[in-house]
């Protein structure tokens, strides 16, 4: 599983012009799913995620984690994470699983998200044309790759 987590002030996704999922101060998460994903990736990105240090404390330093500040999250499908670049001009995106091996994962780990923030998430819909809007807070960006756990 690979993410981008943004720090956002809101965020809100819209599926035919319809808001599906909105947030304030929380985390916008984009979430790439390979086939060789698996449950073990799912509960570490959650644990990570609910756990980052990301909010600034009293005294202006990164210092609190989305529990802490009660913060939202928003959960947005993204196979093009896992876009390939080397070849030519168009991104290859074989490495993406596949809808019938993503959408169980991709729906577990909203689950586990939920049990480990102990609220509600919100989401995007798997696979829809989604548009999403969002207020980055710092700018604070990160990718987390669960292949790739340093």
């Amino acid at each position: 599983m690979k993410a981008v987590i943004q720090r956002v002030t809101q965020a809100n996704v819209s599926i035919d012009g319809t808001i599906k999922g909105k947030i304030s101060s929380g985390l916008l998460v984009f979430l790439g799913i390979v086939s060789e994903d698996t449950l073990e990736d799912i509960q570490w990105l959650s644990n990570k995620i609910v756990q980052l240090r990301v909010f600034n404390d009293d005294e202006g330093v990164m210092n609190l984690s989305l529990k802490d500040i009660k913060g939202e999250i928003l959960v947005i499908s993204q196979f093009t994470l896992h876009a390939k670049t080397k070849k030519g001009n168009r991104p290859s995106y074989v490495k993406a699983a596949r809808p019938e091996r993503a959408v169980p994962i991709y729906e577990q780990f909203l689950n586990q998200l939920k049990d480990d923030l102990e609220q509600d998430i919100q989401a995007g819909i798997f696979g829809a044309d989604m548009k999403v809007s969002l207020l980055n807070d710092g700018p604070v960006t990160l990718i987390i790759d669960t292949k790739n756990r340093e």
